[in-house]
């Protein structure tokens, strides 16, 4: 699968956005930015190397990395979209993704619209 590194949708409607930024954004900004949208967010930590089988949903999904790494798969692209702290993925409904966790842990915070 290919890698991607830059800010672009990778289609239509799937946005990869890096954060650019020295210091990584505080979780209090990032929540913020899901309530301005009138969305609850929730946060969910992993350990290194945890998988999740590739999946879809039913509603658009928003997620930012907040510390650590976690590598999405999109089969149907052929693409992988690596997210550190900072980095925000957006997916819309019946897009099909799989994930694996990097070597540090991984904590999100994401909500679906």
């Amino acid at each position: 699968m290919q890698q991607t590194s830059h800010n672009s949708p990778l289609s239509k409607e799937i946005q990869v956005a890096h954060w650019s930024r020295p210091q990584r954004p505080a979780e209090v900004d990032i929540v913020a930015l899901f309530r301005v949208r009138g969305l609850q967010p929730t946060r969910w930590a992993n350990g290194a190397g945890q998988l999740y089988a590739v999946h879809a949903h039913a509603y658009r999904k928003i997620l930012y990395c907040l510390e650590g790494s976690i590598t999405f798969s999109l089969p149907d692209l052929r693409r992988e979209v690596e997210l550190l702290p900072g980095d925000r993925l957006i997916l819309p409904p019946g897009t099909r993704h799989g994930a694996t966790v990097g070597p540090e842990g991984v904590t999100c915070i994401e909500a679906g619209e």
